[in-house]
């Protein structure tokens, strides 16, 4: 009788692999059934009527107190990343804030926490200092306020100052800084686009409140990631013979009337830092003139740039007594219309700012002003000199 144990080695296990071969693939079958139809009940009770109803009542995403869906959270990104105008939410939600004006003038704010509707999770920007670069042409809502002028800026609700939201970010590190401002944008169309085109994002834009095209300039500027002042015109001496244009403002006029030239020219465009004198030395010698107007300045959450231009100003003293945001220009760097006289001038300025930690230089939108300061900010950096936004030592000097 035939026994297996003669049998060829390798048929036996043929035989038996095959064996196994079977047995593995019913398995595998049956496998693919059952996980097919636990996937197919999975999608029918994810998509049945009744889930989707329950799913639309989840919390939805809050964003400073009010209830946003995660789909228009999802819809006002892409809408900021497509150039749409939508209203950014500051960071600092959840705060009341009570202004209270004392006998001596200074103005006292108390924080304390506001009381929320909503139950669900709070989404934050986080962002409290300076603008996302992609809606940096688009005005923060909650900083606008309408008037007989149009709109004018504000400090938000919770304490959110235009000076602080429309700020050029900077390290932060404690090197040598400086802040260069150019002017007198708006008053030349070619002047203005070389300014724009040209020089440095680094260096801060001064837009004349008579200038045209000024909302345009001001978008523009801004995408290129440019702070900017704007330019008010104050009573110079020898006026009117020198005239700095419609809605000066004049050291003899009452304070309610410069006020109102004042809204004028801030209602020109948005997204400004501050306030910057265009001419102005009869004006700002004068205390009951100059007073009002850097009062109110300040109580819409702007800081005051004085160019410096003037010996005689006040602006020093009474920013001290209103404990306001303001910064002096410490040269004048084109006095001189020539490059090379310009780059000795910025040579100067970067010399007070290694002995002071900082410095100002303010220049207008000259050809030869713009060439200067785009080379000479090129080379600057390599000495390890940072270019910031004058926001950050205006706001430095008044914590001071």
């Amino acid at each position: 009788m035939p026994s297996d144990l003669r049998k060829p080695l390798m048929g036996r296990q043929r035989k038996k692999s095959a064996g196994s071969f079977r047995r593995f693939s019913a398995l595998a079958a049956l496998a693919v059934v059952v996980i097919g139809g636990i996937g197919g009940l999975s999608i029918y009770t994810a998509l049945s009527p009744g889930n989707l109803e329950k799913n639309s009542t989840a919390p939805d995403v809050v964003v400073n107190d009010t209830a946003t869906t995660p789909d228009e959270t999802a819809k006002a990104e892409t809408s900021a990343e497509n150039g749409g105008a939508f209203s950014p939410q500051s960071g600092r939600s959840g705060a009341n804030v009570q202004r209270n004006t004392m006998p001596d003038g200074n103005v006292v704010s108390v924080f304390s926490p506001r009381t929320r509707d909503a139950d669900g999770p709070v989404l934050m920007s986080g962002q409290t200092y300076g603008q996302d670069i992609r809606i940096a042409a688009q005005p923060n809502e909650d900083l606008l306020e309408d008037s007989a002028f149009g709109r004018l800026p504000k400090v938000s609700a919770d304490g959110l100052r235009p000076m602080e939201q429309y700020a050029r970010p900077w390290s932060g590190a404690r090197g040598t800084r400086i802040a260069i401002i150019v002017g007198g944008l708006g008053l030349s169309q070619t002047g203005t686009q070389k300014a724009i085109r040209d020089l440095p994002p680094e260096v801060t834009l001064g837009f004349a409140a008579s200038g045209n095209s000024l909302q345009r300039w001001m978008q523009e500027s801004r995408r290129k990631g440019h702070e900017i002042l704007l330019q008010v015109p104050f009573e110079p001496f020898g006026y009117p013979g020198t005239n700095p244009g419609p809605d000066t403002l004049l050291a003899s006029d009452p304070a309610k009337l410069n006020l109102e030239r004042l809204h004028r020219s801030m209602a020109k465009i948005t997204n400004y830092t501050g306030i910057m004198n265009y001419l102005g030395g009869r004006f700002m010698a004068e205390d009951k003139a100059l007073e009002p107007v850097m009062r109110d300045i300040g109580a819409r959450g702007l800081l005051f740039l004085d160019d410096g231009s003037s010996a005689q100003s006040k602006s020093g003293p009474i920013a001290k007594a209103l404990s306001a945001p303001a910064g002096f220009a410490d040269l004048q760097l084109d006095d001189q219309v020539n490059e090379n006289a310009i780059l000795r001038k910025l040579d100067d300025l970067e010399r007070i700012a290694r002995r002071n930690g900082s410095a100002i230089g303010v220049a207008s939108a000259f050809d030869e002003s713009i060439g200067a300061i785009s080379k000479w900010s090129v080379e600057a950096a390599g000495r390890g000199i940072e270019i910031v936004g004058v926001s950050a030592l205006v706001s430095e000097q008044a914590a001071q």
